[in-house]
């Protein structure tokens, strides 16, 4: 915590802009007065279990009343450090601020956020969906967000705070509070955005809080140990002696109600939350909570404020009205492949419904009844186990509850299509005479793969043949469509009629054959074994070829280069000029069509292999290279391939006599061992 908050200390003589909020972090003295320029609303951070007393300076001199710092147990869910986190509190336009500890309490750091402006009132509506001010409405600064949201399940609670902070501020200036309160908790206390899901003002104006989307059950830092499943609502103010106002009250229980409905809870249960931790409930504790509670039914602290509080079980009942008919606590049980049961709660008796349809939206079963509960079964025995079905327990007027049953298979794909060789030569020389096609499916189809040319013309079909999910692969080996350029066309059907095509470049030619050279190896040094290397191909149509030699991908030769007929070609290497070494002979063939090559390694080597007797009575010896050794028993002639240079043993019965020589690739031979 401690390098989060040294991370957030920025400069604040910078003026807020329109829609902006800046911080300065500070640190403070007992009694001691800290001037700065203008800030509008303050956090504290100390350590030590004592309380932190606080008054500001107004810009026209006037001190504020001694308030408290008001530690609360907000926050993310994980451990607190030590550190304990003040509530925000609106000062609206100060210029100093002074501090007196009661208890224990030291290290403290003043966190000083400059915010102003706002957008105009807008005026809540008592429905289902009431009016909120958006996030880019109230100037969210979506940059300084630490992190991706993160969802919970769904949303099984409200829980309902105050900020704590004064009461005396306009409805212009709510937007600016709420600014100054993203920019205190993300920047003063490293939280990953603000804290809240949804803050209201005293005049009526709901706010987005929480990046991730109003209607999802985003997990916010409002109530430490119970933040997932949980939607946080602020009410900005200080409400603890102070009684909410009509137009307050009226949009929480308008934005309760329409909350609460979208997750189809009852105002008016009781729910099981299990704690993730924080001082009042440890981690593990299961704990029985109200659909609509205070922030104090989760943690150790005053909030919401003991008026805002008395007030709950009125507003609950007042959300428990508003936007009738509901449907709560929707739940399916059983499985494809057998009973499934659909079981509701409804606020008051009515008709209802439920359906299921498939993936493709056909209506495949229905039931219906009257009354306050909601019990019907889906004879699922005959319904397909590999798709993914939707229901919906609708009643009129009501807001429906939806959801499936079953996996949902991934929409009908083909990626990764690939063809290796992209270029075949079917001329039977062993060289790319085939080809194979790879492609990755995403669920099972009926796949046809064609060969069209470059008219669009289908010239061949390659395949028709279902295929499970996953990548697949098919070897094309009857190569018998002329030579020419195509595109490989894929078509994949499912069984409900879905198609999709991907397609692969591919070209066909047979010009060039069987490149060849022999021997692989040669010693040019004039001995008369294996001084020229000759390398030979055949043509089946004339081309322009070239025929070279690499070093690596340096060209070091040019054998020939120019035109020639169709029919075997020889031609004669004597390496003339070059250092021994490895070397790659090249030969381009390029016809009216394109240019095909083919490679061959070969070697220059001038240098005779070393063979050592290391002993005669075990027949043990020793090689530079690897090479061909021929051996002589007692009369009796024998040849060995030895690959690896170093010391190699030749079985044997005991002899009397050895003679022993060794010939490399390119021909050179070694002195000759007798004993």
């Amino acid at each position: 915590m401690r390098a989060l908050v040294a991370a957030a200390v920025i400069v604040l003589g910078v003026p807020g802009t329109a829609l902006g909020a800046s911080l300065a972090s500070r640190s403070l003295e007992p009694g001691a007065l800290v001037r700065v320029h203008r800030f509008d609303l303050v956090g504290l951070h100390w350590r030590g279990s004592g309380d932190v007393l606080f008054r500001t300076r107004s810009l026209a001199g006037r001190w504020s009343r001694w308030q408290s710092g008001l530690a609360e147990d907000d926050g993310p869910d994980g451990p607190r450090r030590g550190v304990r986190v003040g509530s925000p509190y609106w000062v609206g336009g100060a210029n100093a601020i002074q501090y007196r500890a009661r208890g224990r309490a030291f290290g403290v750091r003043a966190f000083l956020v400059r915010s102003s402006g706002g957008p105009l009132i807008r005026q809540p509506q008592l429905t289902k969906t009431p009016a909120i001010i958006t996030r880019a409405q109230w100037g969210a600064n979506e940059a300084i967000r630490r992190a991706a949201p993160h969802y919970a399940d769904a949303v099984h609670l409200a829980v309902v705070h105050h900020t704590a902070g004064s009461n005396a501020y306009s409805a212009r200036q709510s937007a600016a509070i709420v600014r100054a309160i993203e920019v205190y908790h993300v920047k003063g206390n490293g939280w990953n955005d603000i804290g809240y899901n949804f803050l209201v003002d005293k005049y009526g104006q709901i706010f987005e809080g929480r990046y991730g989307g109003m209607t999802r059950p985003v997990i916010g830092a409002h109530a430490q140990g119970f933040n997932v499943g949980s939607a946080g609502v602020a009410v900005i103010g200080n409400y603890q002696a102070a009684t909410l106002t009509p137009a307050a009250r009226a949009a929480l229980v308008s934005l309760l109600a329409w909350r609460l409905d979208l997750a189809h809870v009852d105002p008016l249960s009781r729910v099981v939350r299990v704690s993730t931790g924080n001082p009042k409930y440890p981690g593990g504790k299961a704990v029985t909570l109200s659909a609509i509670s205070g922030h104090r039914d989760t943690g150790p602290t005053s909030c919401p404020g003991s008026s805002l509080y008395a007030q709950l079980p009125s507003i609950r009942a007042a959300v428990a009205r508003t936007g009738l008919p509901k449907i709560y606590d929707p739940a399916v049980s059983g499985a494809l492949g057998g009973p499934v049961r659909f079981t509701a709660r409804l606020a008051g008796s009515a008709d209802w419904t439920v359906t299921v349809r498939d993936d493709q939206g056909a209506v495949v079963a229905t039931g219906g009844g009257t009354g306050t509960k909601v019990a019907w079964t889906w004879d699922a025995s005959t319904a397909a186990t590999d798709q993914q079905y939707l229901w919906a327990i609708t009643v009129p007027r009501a807001r429906s509850a939806t959801g499936t049953i079953g996996t949902a298979l991934p929409t009908l794909a083909l990626r990764e299509v690939k063809i290796a060789p992209s270029l075949v030569t079917p001329n039977g020389d062993g060289r790319s005479d085939r080809a194979r096609l790879s492609f990755r499916l995403t669920r099972q189809a009926l796949v046809t793969a064609t060969l069209v040319d470059e008219s669009d013309a289908v010239v061949a079909t390659i395949f028709k043949r279902l295929f499970k999910p996953g990548l697949r692969t098919f070897d094309w080996k009857d190569v018998t469509v002329p030579d020419g350029r195509y595109r490989l066309s894929l078509v994949a059907r499912d069984a409900h009629g879905k198609e999709v095509e991907a397609s692969a470049a591919v070209a066909v030619d047979r010009t060039l054959a069987a490149f060849a050279a022999s021997p692989s190896a040669i010693s040019p040094n004039g001995d008369g074994r294996q001084d020229t290397l000759a390398l030979t191909f055949r043509l089946n149509a004339p081309a322009q070829v070239q025929l070279r030699i690499l070093s690596g991908s340096t060209l070091v030769a040019t054998i020939f280069e120019g035109g020639l007929g169709g029919g075997p070609q020889r031609f004669s290497w004597d390496g003339s000029g070059l250092d021994d070494g490895p070397y790659t002979a090249v030969v381009s063939a390029t016809d009216s069509l394109l240019t095909v090559k083919q490679a061959v390694p070969v070697r220059i080597d001038r240098v005779a292999p070393v063979l050592r007797l290391l002993s005669f009575r075990q027949l043990r010896l020793w090689l530079s290279e690897p090479a061909r050794v021929t051996l002589v028993l007692d009369g009796r002639t024998r040849r060995m391939d030895v690959k690896r240079p170093g010391a190699f043993r030749v079985p044997h019965a005991p002899v009397r006599s050895l003679v022993a020589q060794a010939q490399d690739a390119a021909g050179n031979r070694s002195r000759v061992i007798r004993r």
